[in-house]
């Protein structure tokens, strides 16, 4: 949360702040002198409108009385029912205690409950009654019923108005802070999303290459006689091969970096037209791959679905070369009915029994690449047929 500026904290109520622990602000304690200064104003008048109707007793009581709810004030904040109930009260007949009690009053309307603040209505109701009984007024009864219903009605009405204000404050504070909490949950999810999504491309990237370094490095080590043509050629293609993932895995990890956006620009992604060049990189490192590519309009697929499709072709030759070196590769790309199927098997070679459990490599490649297809808004479905070989199909809608 956004913390408020360090020159507001005096100015808001000790409740409002956001470090709220019970102490007074400097406005709080500005707020508690001004209605001291005013209820001892207020019940000064009151004392002096009827001190002809005091006795020596009743001047020694109403003092008291009034000296006790001017220091009951100071719990009005914590114990607003109680103080303004007992406040009202002594109001009764101490003439003293009708600016506390006024002061009490208003603090329960803007901070008490509603029960707390009918009781203190009911108490004031009583008072204005009362006190003219004890303390006859020169005035009429009615005049002086009126007058104290009135100035109740004030004293209630804006202790109402300004807790609606108040309240109305702190509800937007607390949306204030679920927006910003909710900005940066939305924040979070997006980086998470990006991160699967630089996550699934280096996977898809760099185990391609990886596994090609290590089927040339595997013929190396296997036929250490090689003519030295031989031997140059493949240590070619493993320079070549290393140099395409370092310069991919460059492109990667700038994403991660603070200001990729002032980086060079991305490279072109790979689409379905590029296919037929990663089947001729695959060939190239040894493996037996067929490819079929029945899709009449190519150039026309939308990029997004091209990717994808280039995508499971990538992790179908790289789970290939990983888990079933030895094994032929049939690509077949076709469309049909708004549709695109993507298909890559794994052939068993001849006298090699079945596995009697799934080929290894469903693992995190297969798992990001069913993502990926389920975005596409595809379905992916990937294991071995009645005759072993193992299959990896996608089907792929043209209109997502």
């Amino acid at each position: 949360m956004t913390s408020t500026p360090r020159w507001h904290l005096p100015l808001l109520p000790g409740e409002l702040r956001d470090d709220a622990d019970g102490r007074r602000s400097a406005r709080d304690w500005f707020v508690d002198a001004l209605m001291l200064a005013i209820a001892v104003t207020v019940g000064g008048i009151v004392l002096a409108e009827s001190w002809d109707q005091h006795s020596d007793a009743l001047l020694v009581v109403d003092f008291v009385l009034g000296a006790a709810s001017l220091v009951g004030l100071w719990w009005r904040r914590s114990h607003p029912g109680p103080v303004g109930v007992l406040t009202a009260l002594a109001s009764g007949i101490s003439a003293t205690a009708a600016g506390p009690a006024l002061i009490a009053a208003f603090n329960v309307a803007l901070r008490g409950t509603w029960r707390q603040i009918l009781a203190v209505v009911g108490a004031s109701a009583v008072v204005i009654v009362a006190f003219p009984l004890v303390y006859p007024p020169p005035d009429s009864f009615g005049l002086n019923l009126v007058i104290g219903v009135l100035l109740m009605g004030v004293v209630f009405g804006w202790g109402l108005l300004a807790r609606v204000r108040r309240e109305q404050v702190l509800t937007l504070r607390d949306r204030a802070v679920q927006l910003e909490a909710e900005h940066r949950l939305r924040i979070e999810q997006a980086r998470d999303a990006e991160r699967r999504a630089i996550a699934r491309e280096m996977h898809d990237v760099l185990a391609h290459r990886i596994s090609l370094l290590s089927l040339h490095a595997g013929a190396l080590e296997f036929r250490p006689d090689a003519p030295p043509e031989d031997v140059a050629e493949a240590a070619g293609v493993i320079r070549a091969t290393a140099r395409a993932a370092l310069e991919e895995l460059r492109q990667v990890i700038g994403v991660l970096r603070d200001g990729s956006d002032e980086g060079p620009p991305e490279p072109p992604q790979p689409t379905l037209a590029d296919v037929p060049a990663l089947v001729e990189e695959s060939r190239a490192a040894g493996m037996r791959i067929g490819c079929t590519v029945d899709v009449p309009d190519v150039g026309d697929v939308p990029a997004a679905l091209g990717r994808t499709a280039y995508r499971v072709v990538q992790e179908g030759l790289t789970n290939a070369r990983k888990h079933a070196p030895a094994a032929a590769v049939e690509v077949t790309i076709t469309s049909a009915l708004g549709w695109l199927d993507v298909e890559v098997v794994s052939r068993r070679p001849v006298g090699v029994a079945a596995a009697s459990e799934p080929l290894p490599g469903a693992g995190s490649g297969l798992i990001g690449l069913g993502e990926r297809v389920a975005l596409a808004g595809g379905e992916l479905h990937h294991g071995p047929d009645a005759g072993g070989d193992f299959v990896l199909h996608a089907t792929l809608p043209r209109r997502p």
